[in-house]
């Protein structure tokens, strides 16, 4: 089956990203996994598929997938990729795209300057819907890694984050602790881990250990729900700049009851086809 794809990049988190809408498209964990090789395959920290959607209100389904082929609730880097994406290839030509994910929908509005912000939704706090196993909802936990105890927030953006403070982001353990962290019997489903640097009230600095993927260049996600957390302890603005090892985003959060709204830019590096 010859498919054609696009290769994309939001910060440098990359992307495989297929129209099953226009093309028939049949995936497996190990399709995903053997397309995930940069060795071999195309390449790519999660692959994105647009989909026709199954609801009247919604304009597409948007399906993600980990390189190590896992299915996942949602990826804020991708989301913006995936308005740019269905723009070109001119299957909408709608400014606000209203698609549908894993875990509800999403609203994505394409900016003048082909910047897109994304409505990432209202965090999810309460431990069970996380999920997260704790006894009650608090703004921080303690965890135990390792024989360690670590203070950490934990956050759901549509998929799960634990955020931890840190005193320098380019001495953290990111890869040593995201890793352990990522399969913490604690958290059920796996999670995603930030490590966040305060610089001040309106800008923080991030890394993010992805569950699934190991550290990418950037995650979207992460950095809602670092600000989320950061906001919650008193220590941010509504209005935060979140620095990326792979560029910059800008993260707006009134606060409790309100959607998280993430803007940033989203980039087409090239188009190809390749045989499934």
């Amino acid at each position: 089956m010859l498919v054609r794809f696009s290769k994309m990049h939001g910060l440098g988190n990359d992307f495989m990203v297929i129209d099953a809408v226009a093309q028939r498209v049949r995936l497996t964990p190990e399709v995903v996994k053997r397309l995930s090789d940069r060795h071999t395959g195309v390449g790519f920290d999660q692959l994105l598929l647009v989909e026709p959607p199954t609801r009247p209100d919604m304009d597409f389904r948007y399906r993600i997938y980990n390189a190590d082929g896992s299915e996942v609730e949602h990826c804020g880097n991708g989301a913006r990729c995936f308005a740019r994406f269905v723009r070109e290839r001119r299957l909408t030509v709608k400014d606000e795209i209203q698609v549908e994910t894993a875990k509800g929908s999403a609203l994505l509005k394409v900016q003048a300057d082909r910047s897109v912000q994304v409505d990432m939704g209202a965090p999810v706090l309460k431990p069970v819907e996380i999920p997260f196993a704790a006894e009650h909802e608090s703004v921080t936990y303690d965890l135990e890694v390792d024989g360690k105890c670590f203070e950490i927030s934990a956050v759901s953006m549509g998929n799960p984050h634990c955020v931890l403070m840190v005193d320098d982001i380019a001495q953290a353990p990111v890869k040593q602790l995201g890793r352990l962290i990522e399969k913490h019997p604690r958290f059920p489903q796996r999670v995603n881990v930030g490590f966040m640097q305060i610089v001040s009230a309106n800008q923080i600095k991030l890394r993010v250990f992805e569950r699934g993927a190991g550290e990418t260049r950037a995650c979207g996600t992460g950095a809602c729900a670092a600000v989320v957390a950061g906001r919650l302890q008193g220590r941010l603005n509504e209005e935060v700049s979140v620095s990326l090892p792979g560029g910059e985003l800008l993260i707006n959060w009134e606060g409790n009851g309100h959607s998280v709204l993430m803007t940033g830019p989203a980039t087409t590096v090239y188009e190809g086809q390749i045989y499934l």
